[in-house]
């Protein structure tokens, strides 16, 4: 196995961990997440990725919950927010859990698709690099989204939000592969 084929079967290794928990918590909550707003959405994933910072820099946890458990909501999350960035948001619980996985399936099949061709083009490049570092980038790309939310997606430049709640997935993968080695 070649080293891109081996990045291909961790990152979908680690995808099927966070979609198992993603699929027990629509059972016990349906797609309640349907309901969050844009801006909501980003504060969770922004809570999400300041703890990890938190513990990354404090060494501790108070109430006993690793890094690990938040890169697993950030893929998550991500996830979400590119299903919510198609479908909007709702004012209750709007889709079947089936449908719900199916949505989540197709923007994760999407992920992995993003990461290969960036993992060609960029050679593996995310092995060399720090743990922390995917946890700064993306606490940059969730204040890009607030930036963009801002200015009601009137960018100039920007790849949009989509393209920003992608690469915090893919770094929320690289986190797991790398803390899982």
């Amino acid at each position: 196995m070649d080293k891109f084929e081996q990045t291909n079967a961790e990152f979908e290794q680690a995808v099927a961990e966070c979609r198992d928990l993603f699929e027990k918590k629509l059972h016990d909550y349906r797609a309640s997440w349907r309901i969050l707003r844009p801006t909501a959405l980003t504060d969770q994933l922004f809570i999400k990725a300041k703890r990890i910072r938190s513990l990354e820099v404090k060494g501790q946890s108070l109430v006993g919950e690793g890094i690990r458990p938040e890169f697993i909501a950030l893929v998550n999350y991500g996830l979400v927010g590119l299903i919510q960035l198609e479908r909007g948001y709702a004012d209750t619980v709007d889709v079947s859990n089936s449908e719900a996985m199916t949505l989540y399936d197709r923007h994760a099949k999407e992920a992995l698709e993003l990461m290969k061709r960036k993992n060609h083009d960029y050679d593996e490049a995310w092995r060399s690099m720090r743990v922390s570092s995917y946890t700064d980038l993306i606490l940059t790309k969730i204040e890009r989204i607030k930036e963009m939310e801002d200015l009601d997606g009137a960018t100039l430049v920007s790849e949009g939000i989509g393209a920003n709640y992608m690469d915090i997935v893919n770094y929320a993968v690289f986190g797991l592969i790398k803390l899982k080695n």
